[in-house]
């Protein structure tokens, strides 16, 4: 079996087509077709069943899924022992960062590193936290900067590296930017836009009307912060954001209630050996 061919297969399982596998990999479908059609060949089995445009593992290539992880995981280990022991800081660093830390918590590390490792070549993938996380577990990219979730990962190792305080907002003219004080039944009936409720920052808001037994009224969910940001600026809506990005565009809303935050992060594969630009990234950070 060769290598190609089966990062080719993992990719087509993991996304169930071979167009998006083929984007993945930056190859074209037909070389894609062209890897698995050789792998079959070798195997002397079919992979995968294609059912109009909807593409499922035969029993075969469900017996192979975890043999092929095994396998891709142990040449990735391998490669990164091998250049780690020459002690290079060198190579592709992939990994994944929220818009929100990659806009407001990153820029300056980013141009720090890549002016002490000019031999890295930085491989940046924007994604929703949600999102990052199952591209770490896909091994998709090697690090990933995240709302933490609070919750354990036995796959995942995680590292809390920032305090994200959290405002409410609106703008200027919104009639709440009038009022000195307000209780939280005050918003609960006037429209708020949030992120996605399966969003970590989502969680943390809602939790604040819970205790209290108290609804939100939300409308137009967005995920993206500055999106947020501007739709409040306008006068759209009351939100939460963290106080890092609010300006001349907003107002803090003095609010009744415990103070808001939330933890930003990264996250990598437990079982897998950081290359030395993963963990001289890492170490720069923590300083």
């Amino acid at each position: 079996m060769d290598i190609q061919g089966l990062q080719a297969f993992l990719s087509v399982s993991a996304y169930g087509s071979f167009s998006e596998a083929a984007a993945r990999l930056h190859l074209t479908q037909p070389a894609i077709s062209k890897r698995i059609q050789n792998l079959e060949h070798q195997l002397g089995t079919a992979l995968f069943d294609r059912i109009g445009r909807k593409i499922h593992l035969t029993d075969a290539g469900k017996a192979l899924l975890p043999a092929a992880q095994r396998i891709l995981q142990e040449m990735d280990n391998a490669t990164r022992t091998m250049q780690n022991l020459a002690n290079l800081v060198a190579g592709k660093l992939s990994f994944a960062t929220s818009h929100h830390i990659g806009l407001h918590r990153l820029p300056a590390l980013l141009q720090r590193f890549n002016e002490s490792h000019p031999q890295v070549e930085l491989d940046i993938h924007f994604l929703e936290s949600e999102l990052a996380y199952q591209a770490v577990q896909k091994r998709e990219v090697e690090l990933a900067f995240v709302t933490m979730t609070g919750q354990q990962n036995r796959v995942l190792q995680q590292e809390k590296l920032w305090h994200d305080e959290l405002t409410f907002v609106a703008s200027p003219r919104h009639f709440l930017a009038r009022k000195l004080d307000l209780q939280l039944n005050e918003l609960c009936y006037t429209p708020a836009i949030l992120p996605f409720e399966s969003s970590a920052t989502y969680q943390v808001i809602k939790q604040q009307f819970e205790r209290r037994k108290l609804p939100i009224k939300t409308s137009l969910p967005v995920n993206y912060l500055e999106t947020i940001k501007m739709m409040v600026s306008v006068g759209l809506g009351w939100s939460v954001l963290p106080t890092i990005m609010v300006d001349e565009q907003l107002t803090e809303l003095r609010v009744a209630s415990e103070p808001l935050s939330r933890s930003l992060g990264v996250i990598w594969l437990k079982e897998r050996t950081l290359s030395n630009a993963a963990q001289a990234f890492l170490a720069q950070i923590r300083e």
